[in-house]
């Protein structure tokens, strides 16, 4: 793990250089210097470092425009301004244009430290956190899905012993929680992973039709029926049905779709001949089922049919850990998407998201970072970037109120979960596959040498071999 960090000194005094670079020089920080702003920007602009140290009364440049020039490139990049002509309009406009302080000069060289000093352990925790961020993307057990949260974690394993042996399963949760990814999930961990994945959307059909699009009809069934038509759950035999907001589901076809399950057949409408079929079905709602039932709005039998298992998916606000994590997840797909050279989310525009409740969850974030990524025009987002409902609930930068750290977690308590919570997944994988490594491997979906090493980290042993 890389924890060096960059301070680039600029003054056009040799001698505070050098005592500048005397005073703050220390292992694991790389100090450069320049005499004068241009080559102090050639040297930002090629070196990216985390925190920028500049004078303010210069020829050529001045300290304000190097800071622009400096905040214009990354507004990650911590500016400290120092000058011998202090004012309190000049440091007001100084920390409006994004510097992080204002000394007056002579500086205080321990008062200095100190500060320089805070800004490298940030600046360590983000580097530290951009690596534990790589492992836990790295290991996410399911394609698409994004968190490392407990609740997440328990989810997974939940998903992992439902998968095998399922034939009805209820998804809950809010919407934009991901419902359909948990149950793609499902079905590819499933025997019917080979079988089609058929989704229903129950909010989209027209009620009219809609025992024809599930169920299928036989030419003449009804005017417009000119043909046979194969319907929506026959499609699903040998794999799985997936039927999102089930709650919008007509009670008719609510009956129709009870005896359909129980029966494992199917019956076109206009038909008079059931067809054998063997499927899987999920369903998924963001509405409270049984409140429904007690308003007469949806079937207690279908319910209880359907819900043998009931799967919560927690919402984001429910696992705010995961934020960084499924930032970074969209900051990537958008930059592909969009052919855009994004990389990262300054503290500001983080410390914005935190405090937003996500209503909309997972698909709000998504959208919210799509337009940050399609609005800035650097490699960086920043608070400006954000929709503007986001930038309403950012902190005034002269406000000292206390704010989460841009990672919301601990970096120490989510690398020990991260190790204990993989250590968990490989034990259980490999007493499931009867310490086979190669069924171990296939369970976890990882190559058998990934196996092995796992297995050395975390001192895993087949018991008796000893």
């Amino acid at each position: 793990m890389q924890d060096n960090v960059s301070l680039v000194i600029v003054d056009d005094n040799a001698g505070s250089l050098e005592l500048l670079t005397a005073a703050l020089e220390q292992p694991g920080l790389n100090i450069l210097t320049a005499s004068d702003p241009e080559t102090g920007l050639d040297l930002i602009f090629e070196k990216h470092p985390q925190i920028v140290l500049t004078d303010l009364v210069m020829p050529k440049m001045t300290g304000l425009e190097l800071l622009e020039r400096v905040i214009s490139f990354d507004p990650a990049i911590e500016v400290i301004l120092m000058t011998a002509h202090y004012s309190s309009e000049s440091a007001v406009e100084a920390i409006r244009k994004g510097a992080s302080d204002y000394l007056n000069k002579p500086v205080s060289i321990p008062a200095l430290r100190e500060r320089i000093g805070t800004m490298i352990e940030d600046a360590r925790r983000r580097l530290r956190g951009v690596e534990i961020q790589d492992e836990l993307m790295a290991i996410s057990p399911f394609e698409q899905i994004v968190g490392a949260s407990p609740a997440m974690w328990e989810m997974y394993s939940r998903i992992r012993r439902i998968a095998p042996h399922f034939r009805t399963v209820l998804v809950t949760g809010s919407t934009g929680s991901g419902k359909d990814l948990v149950a793609q999930a499902l079905h590819k961990l499933s025997p019917a992973s080979a079988g089609n994945f058929v989704v229903v959307n129950c909010s989209a059909v027209v009620e009219s039709l809609f025992e024809s699009e599930l169920f299928g009809h036989v030419k003449g069934a009804f005017t417009g029926a000119a043909a046979d038509k194969i319907g929506l759950v026959e499609h699903a035999s040998g794999g799985t049905l997936f039927l999102d907001e089930i709650g919008d589901m007509p009670l008719g076809t609510q009956a129709k779709l009870l005896r359909t399950i129980q029966n494992q057949e199917v019956q076109r409408v206009g038909s008079l001949q059931p067809r054998k079929i063997d499927f899987r079905v999920i369903a998924a709602t963001h509405r409270d089922l049984r409140a429904m039932i007690r308003e007469g709005k949806f079937r207690e039998d279908l319910y209880y049919r359907l819900s043998m298992v009931e799967l919560s998916i927690p919402s984001l606000a429910q696992r705010k850990e995961d934020l960084p994590l499924l930032v970074r997840h969209f900051i990537t797909k958008f930059s592909q998407q969009f052919h855009k050279p994004v990389r990262r989310i300054t503290q500001r525009a983080s410390i914005a998201l935190s405090r937003y409740q996500w209503p909309g969850n997972v698909r709000e974030l998504e959208n919210a970072i799509g337009h940050a990524c399609m609005m800035t025009m650097d490699e960086v987002i920043d608070l400006a970037d954000l929709p503007p409902h986001l930038r309403g609930d950012a902190p005034s930068p002269f406000d000292d109120s206390p704010v989460p750290a841009p990672e919301l977690v601990d970096h120490a308590v989510a690398a020990s979960m991260l190790e204990s919570n993989e250590k968990r997944l490989v034990s259980d994988a490999l007493a499931k596959a009867g310490w086979n490594q190669s069924e171990a491997a296939r369970l976890l979906r990882i190559g058998r040498d990934a196996l092995r090493y796992k297995m050395k980290k975390y001192g895993l042993v087949e018991p008796g071999s000893n």
